[in-house]
C-alpha cells in the first residue's frame, strides 16, 4: 500500500467546515492531520492556503506580530502546529466575528471554513480554544489509522447488534501470526503510505522526536531519561486498570509527577483513559479508569517486543489484544466526530465482577467482552446480569473473539468475529 489512504472523518471535516468558521484537529504526531488537510485543499473549490508554525521564522512572526501574520497569510488557512502560537485566538476571533457581520450584510462573503488548526500539544491550547472561539469552532479528534481504513472498508460506529454484523463488510480475515503481526505494525499512516520504512526504526525516530518536540516545554530536561522510562511503564500497562501508586514507584517518581505526566500523554493523544462506569444505581464499584495506548505498535516497541511470535506466546498477548480491540472501537466512534468519552465504559465492581466494554448509545448498554479464543463458552458473558441494576435498556452484546463466525451464546450475546470491529 501506498500514497493517499482515505480516512473516515473526511465526511465530519467538511461538514464542519461549512458549519463552522474555524475547525481545530487535535492528535498526536504523526497521525495524518496535515496530509488530512492538505487532501481537503484539493477538493475544495475555493483556495486554502497553508502555513507552518513549525518554522521558526513564520511562528515569531505569529507570536510577536499577530495581525501582520494573519494579514499576511489570509483566510481560508491552515495553520499547522498551532499550539505554538496561541496568542492567535484572540485575533481569529475578530477577524471570524467580522467575516460573520459582513456575511449577513452579503451572504456572498464566506464565514465559514475560515481557519483550520492543528496541534499535537493539546495540554495548553484546547481549553483556550473552547473558551476563546465558543460556538464558532468545529474540534475533531484524529488518531491513528483503524483497520478499517488501512483495508479501505466503510466504517461506522460499532454497535454489536447481530442484524448490523451480519450485513457488514468483513476486514480481510487472518489467523492468529497474522493478527499479532498487524498488532506489532501499528497503524500510524507512515508504516502504510512508505513501504521501504522499518517500524522499529519509525518508533524510535517517533519517540525521540516526541519528547524533544513536544515534550521538553513540560518537563524538566533532566527528568527526559525518567520520563522515557515512565512512557514504558505506561505501555506495559495497557489494558490494565491505573494504579498510579505502582507506575510511581516503578519509575521513582512522586504521584504528582506520575499524573502530571499522565496527564501529557492523555493530552498530546498517545493514551487513552477508559473510564469505569456508575450511576446512582449501582454501588460499590473501582473507580480507577483503565490505560490503553492508542497504537498497539508504539505500545509494542517501548514494552520491547519485536517479533509478533514472541508477542503472541507472551503475557502481554491479552492486555496488547483488547487494547487493539478497544482502541478500532474508540476510532470508529472519533472518526464519525464523536466524543468516544461520553459513550465507552468499562464495568468492575469491588466484587470482583467486570465487563471488558461497555458502549452506552440511544439509552441503550451494549456489553462486550474480549477473548483470545476461537470458541468463547458461556461463562464469558456470565457478569452481562449485572447490567440489570442499571436501570436502562439492555442491548445485544457479545464476545469479541477469534471465531470465523457469528454464533449465538444465548438471545441477546453471540460470538463475535474480531473481522467485524
Amino acid at each position: 500500500m501506498s500514497g493517499y489512504i482515505k480516512r473516515t472523518i473526511e465526511e465530519q471535516l467538511i461538514k464542519l467546515s461549512k458549519g463552522f468558521p474555524v475547525v481545530m484537529i487535535t492528535g498526536s504526531r504523526q497521525v495524518g492531520k496535515t496530509t488530512l488537510l492538505n487532501n481537503l485543499q484539493k477538493k475544495e473549490e475555493n483556495k486554502i492556503n497553508y502555513i507552518s508554525l513549525d518554522n521558526l521564522l513564520v511562528r515569531a512572526l505569529a507570536v510577536e506580530d499577530p495581525e501582520m501574520f494573519l494579514d499576511r497569510y489570509k483566510a481560508p488557512l491552515i495553520i499547522d502546529e498551532f499550539q505554538y502560537a496561541p496568542n492567535l485566538l484572540s485575533y481569529i476571533k475578530i477577524i471570524v466575528d467580522k467575516k460573520r457581520q459582513e456575511h449577513l450584510e452579503n451572504n456572498k462573503v464566506q464565514a465559514t471554513g475560515l481557519y483550520y488548526l492543528t496541534g499535537s500539544q493539546v495540554f495548553h491550547t484546547m481549553k483556550d480554544i473552547s473558551e476563546s472561539l465558543a460556538g464558532r469552532v468545529g474540534i475533531l479528534e484524529l488518531y491513528p489509522l483503524s483497520n478499517r481504513e488501512i483495508e479501505n472498508k466503510k466504517e461506522e460506529i460499532f454497535l454489536p447488534e447481530y442484524k448490523k454484523l451480519e450485513k457488514k463488510e468483513r476486514v480481510n480475515k487472518t489467523d492468529i501470526n497474522k493478527l499479532y503481526k498487524k498488532i506489532l505494525k501499528g497503524s500510524y499512516p507512515e508504516l502504510y503510505s512508505n513501504l521501504n520504512i522499518d517500524s522499529k526504526d519509525f518508533f524510535e525516530t517517533y519517540i525521540k522526536t516526541y519528547i524533544e518536540r513536544d515534550i521538553r516545554e513540560l518537563i524538566n530536561v533532566k527528568d527526559e531519561i525518567k520520563f522515557l522510562k515512565f512512557i514504558e511503564s505506561i505501555a506495559v500497562r495497557t489494558g490494565q486498570e491505573l494504579n498510579i501508586n505502582d507506575i510511581s514507584n516503578s519509575v521513582e517518581i512522586n504521584n504528582m509527577t506520575a499524573q502530571n505526566w499522565l496527564s501529557i500523554l492523555v493530552s498530546t493523544g498517545l493514551v487513552y483513559l477508559l473510564q469505569p462506569y456508575s450511576n446512582n444505581n449501582v454501588a460499590r464499584i473501582v473507580k480507577r479508569p483503565k490505560i490503553y495506548f492508542m497504537d498497539t505498535g508504539l505500545a509494542c516497541y517501548l514494552a520491547g517486543y519485536m517479533d509478533s511470535i514472541t508477542l503472541e506466546k507472551s503475557a502481554f498477548n491479552g492486555p496488547i489484544l483488547e487494547t487493539y480491540v478497544v482502541t478500532e472501537i474508540i476510532k470508529s466512534f472519533t472518526n464519525q466526530g464523536l466524543d468516544s468519552r461520553k459513550y465507552l465504559y468499562y464495568y468492575r465492581d469491588n466484587n470482583g465482577k467486570e465487563i471488558d466494554l461497555l458502549i452506552i448509545y440511544n439509552n441503550t448498554v451494549y456489553p462486550l467482552e474480549i477473548k483470545k479464543s476461537y470458541n468463547p463458552k458461556k461463562q464469558a458473558v456470565k457478569n452481562f446480569d449485572i447490567l440489570e441494576k442499571f436501570q436502562m435498556n439492555v442491548g445485544e452484546g457479545g464476545v469479541i473473539c477469534l471465531s470465523k463466525e457469528i454464533f449465538p451464546i444465548d438471545r441477546k450475546n453471540h460470538i463475535i468475529p474480531i473481522e467485524l470491529i
